[in-house]
């Protein structure tokens, strides 16, 4: 079944999430004043850094379908009998959750400049 894929999809994801936040993060200022003007840099002064920002921005979207599509698998086959293992992934996805508002909600303090 294809089902069974998402679990691949979600680690190439978060490969790429990191990869692309790392490249992200080398720019990283803590001046409030400047966050606009960083992320056009970004975007016109850095070879390809149009790029890694829509794969960052764009990647977390698949991310979180990969993971909705992962857990619709599991309840589907009947995974939520295995306890333990279903009460990890509830942590793991409440983690990626909280993961994901800091990484969207704090960067620069200006949220909207970045998604």
């Amino acid at each position: 079944s294809a089902w069974w894929n998402f679990g691949s999809l979600l680690g190439l994801c978060l490969i790429a999430q990191i990869l692309t936040g790392l490249f992200l993060a080398m720019h990283y200022t803590s001046d409030i004043t400047m966050a606009f003007s960083l992320v056009a840099h970004i975007c016109r002064d850095v070879n390809y850094g149009w790029l890694i920002r829509n794969l960052h921005a764009n990647g977390a979207s698949f991310f979180f379908i990969c993971i909705y599509l992962h857990i619709g698998r599991g309840l589907y086959y009947g995974s939520y009998l295995y306890k333990e293992t279903w009460n990890i992934g509830v942590v793991l996805l409440l983690l990626v959750m909280a993961t994901a508002f800091v990484g969207y909600v704090l960067p620069l303090g200006q949220m909207s400049f970045w998604g």
